[in-house]
């Protein structure tokens, strides 16, 4: 959920095939960010008939959506023989969830945040007025991001991917960071309080990252670059013993000093919190060929 319209989707289901790719809704206005120029050019070339309805239409009933769906199934059966990408299977199951979704009313009711009461809306706002809100960067009311995620959770999803940006400062890296830095705190403080008081936090498991770190030295544009050396990771919930900080770096954040976590170690983890064992459990890709969840890595034994 990144608050922009249908444009740089860069969540991909990998060697699981098209039948799992995520869900990702619109939600640009509730989250209203400019876009760059790529991306509107990337907005233009989908066209206007790209958007995602979350309900039924009025004029269509349950009995002619069920005889779409009988005739869709037919017509795909036709093709399924000569199909060996998995894209037929993925159809039928986009065909379930969509059905699923504009019949039970759940998910666009967990979308809808005019059913949350208003001191909930102000818990989850974050603070205004800080450093400099970049173009690229979200505001204050994208903490209410995480109460579409608790809603969701909620309604029976087993996954969310939330995104708050912008950590990506190649210049004025300190300004940008002070307006931004406040709001994520604030909303990932919400979100887990907001989880305990409800009885779920044990239940949920949340790993709030980026892919890597910032360069310790400062660029000439007031900005840090890429570093893939080390990265942050903010492990809470899913019953894991929190209170620590596992790692160590030099004083410039610039290499590990001790411990070093790998990320394959926050996926183990993330698995062991959900009773699976990565490293014995295969699922077939779309060619057929088993796929272990994951090659490498144990849960990080200082947690669980």
């Amino acid at each position: 959920m990144q608050g922009r319209p249908l444009v740089r989707n860069s969540a991909r289901a990998g060697f699981l095939g098209p039948s799992y790719q995520p869900f990702r809704p619109d939600m640009s206005k509730l989250f209203e960010r400019p876009l760059e120029q790529g991306m509107k050019s990337e907005l233009a070339r989908l066209g206007n008939d790209h958007t995602v309805s979350l309900t039924l239409d009025p004029s269509l009933s349950r009995d002619r959506l069920d005889t779409r769906t009988q005739l869709l199934a037919s017509l795909d059966g036709l093709r399924r023989q000569v199909d060996g990408s998995g894209m037929m299977d993925a159809m039928d199951r986009f065909t379930q969830q969509a059905v699923a979704i504009l019949t039970s009313g759940r998910f666009a009711e967990a979308m809808d945040l005019s059913r949350e009461e208003p001191r909930m809306l102000a818990r989850y706002t974050g603070p205004s007025g800080r450093g400099t809100q970049s173009t690229t960067s979200d505001g204050p009311e994208a903490a209410r991001k995480l109460l579409l995620a608790r809603r969701l959770l909620e309604a029976g999803v087993r996954c969310v991917s939330v995104s708050l940006s912008d950590f990506d400062t190649h210049r004025t890296n300190f300004p940008r960071l002070k307006h931004l830095l406040p709001i994520v705190d604030h909303a990932l403080h919400a979100f887990i309080t907001d989880l305990d008081e409800r009885g779920m936090l044990d239940d949920v498991t949340i790993v709030a990252w980026g892919e890597f770190g910032r360069t310790p030295r400062v660029n000439s544009k007031g900005g840090r670059d890429h570093w893939p050396r080390v990265g942050p990771a903010f492990l809470a919930g899913g019953g894991i013993k929190g209170g620590q900080v596992i790692g160590e770096t030099d004083r410039f954040a610039a290499e590990v000093k001790s411990r070093p976590v790998h990320y394959k170690e926050v996926i183990a983890t993330m698995y062991h919190n959900l009773g699976i064992d990565p490293r014995a459990v295969t699922l077939a890709d779309p060619t057929g060929r088993p796929q272990y969840l994951l090659d490498d890595g144990q849960p990080i034994r200082e947690v669980v």
